[in-house]
């Protein structure tokens, strides 16, 4: 009964605080961008790796929504509406930069021969990468092989496997099929598997550094 009443609670100061925000309240802007602000910029430096360019989705994020309060519907919580909004400008923006070089992914995905046997075993497990961020030892690791993903495959693993999307929702933000997004997934996955296998075997084969990680 306390939870329920707390969570009563908290939807009515949330109905209260959009009010306020489509009536213009200056002091609800600054509430809001006090209260989600740092989420926010941590959703969208996963996507951009850059500081500068994570602060101006933010911003770029907050005036969206500030111009488009009047058709937030309450159907969502506004965190979460307000998080597909900066999702959506961190996309955006990266599509907009310059096109680096990076990694061919299918030199980290599985391969067969003619008969479609392993030409070589697939990583030895299937751990998601949201488990994986969550221990410390491994933490910097995996988010380093994430940023050496393809933009492509790394922002259908962020969408599904950090910022929690689903499927549809995950599909439509990238402006693909549910499918074309499941496939991108499975591959991403499979090669940040590739990828930490080598870096966890790098380590292991320094001299002492088994003991020391121990």
């Amino acid at each position: 009964m306390r939870s329920q009443s707390v969570g009563t609670a908290g939807s009515t100061d949330e109905a209260a605080l959009v009010e306020r925000l489509r009536a213009g309240d200056s002091q609800a802007f600054e509430t809001v961008t006090r209260e989600y602000g740092g989420r926010l910029l941590a959703s969208a430096r996963r996507f951009l790796r850059n500081e500068d360019d994570a602060q101006d989705a933010v911003q770029d994020a907050f005036l969206s929504a500030w111009k488009g309060i009047g058709s937030f519907s309450g159907d969502a919580k506004l965190s979460t509406w307000l998080h597909r909004i900066v999702v959506n400008a961190a996309l955006m923006k990266l599509r907009r930069r310059r096109r680096k070089k990076e990694e061919p992914i299918e030199d980290l995905l599985p391969h067969f021969d003619a008969e479609g046997a392993w030409v070589s075993a697939p990583p030895g497990w299937d751990t998601p990468s949201d488990v994986l961020l969550q221990r410390q030892q491994t933490r910097a690791l995996v988010r380093a092989c994430i940023d050496r993903l393809p933009d492509t495959y790394r922002t259908a693993l962020l969408l599904r496997d950090i910022e929690e999307l689903d499927t549809d929702e995950a599909a439509a933000t990238l402006g693909v099929t549910p499918n074309a997004l499941k496939i991108r997934l499975q591959r991403a996955r499979q090669a940040l598997c590739t990828l930490l296998e080598r870096e966890i075997s790098a380590v292991e084969i320094q001299p002492g550094m088994g003991s020391s990680a121990a």
